[in-house]
């Protein structure tokens, strides 16, 4: 769910103007996973611009107060959610931990790295949603610490169906600045794309597996 419209444009105009969000239908890009996409997001980047990272974790921040007043802890999603999750937790002056895709090898074998109390109530923080999977791994090990996970909050999110129906499973409440409508609206808009290619976008977003 985007929370407010004015910041959804705000926030894709932004990633637009520094490369964070690519859109390349013509010369679609290859995901990990193997899926062609015309499509390819990295928000890291926007820890490079200082005036844009601010508005990041204002917004954030402002919006996590709204939905669940002031949070124990604020927790990142590595790696890409680690530097946006600290900066968001400094502006609310909370703690912050950030929650690894598995345990470390050696040493204490962390999963969650940072002070972390159960019982705490405490907030994810995302950079990017895509299915949601790495993302609700890192809520079950919150849960498995016996933190009490409020929600989470990422910058942007694809807006896939199977993403809508992990998080609803799991019982999560997800938000987010923007997403892939919004994305579209404003990449027309400001001529980042034809309107033709707004529409090649739109079929990807239908059947991205299978799109060619």
């Amino acid at each position: 769910m985007v929370l407010k419209k004015e910041t959804a444009q705000k926030t894709a105009e932004l990633l637009l103007q520094i490369n964070a969000i690519k859109l390349q239908p013509q010369n679609p890009f290859t995901w990990a996973s193997g899926w062609k996409s015309p499509i390819y997001c990295d928000n890291r980047l926007t820890l490079s611009y200082p005036t844009i990272r601010n508005y990041l974790r204002e917004n954030i921040a402002n919006q996590i107060e709204e939905l669940y007043g002031k949070p124990d802890m604020i927790a990142g999603v590595a790696t890409g959610a680690i530097g946006i999750g600290a900066l968001v937790a400094d502006y609310l002056n909370v703690p912050f931990c950030y929650v690894r895709p598995e345990a470390k090898a050696h040493g204490r074998q962390n999963k969650i790295e940072g002070h972390l109390e159960e019982n705490q109530n405490v907030v994810v923080v995302e950079d990017l949603i895509s299915t949601g999977k790495s993302s609700l791994m890192a809520v079950e090990a919150l849960r498995e610490a016996k933190a009490n996970v409020k929600g989470m909050i990422a910058i942007f999110s694809y807006g896939f169906a199977v993403a809508d129906e992990n998080f609803e499973k799991e019982n999560v409440q997800l938000h987010t600045l923007s997403n892939y409508e919004n994305l579209l609206e404003q990449a027309e808009k400001a001529n980042y794309i034809t309107q033709q290619e707004a529409e090649a976008l739109s079929e990807w977003r239908k059947n991205p597996a299978d799109w060619k």
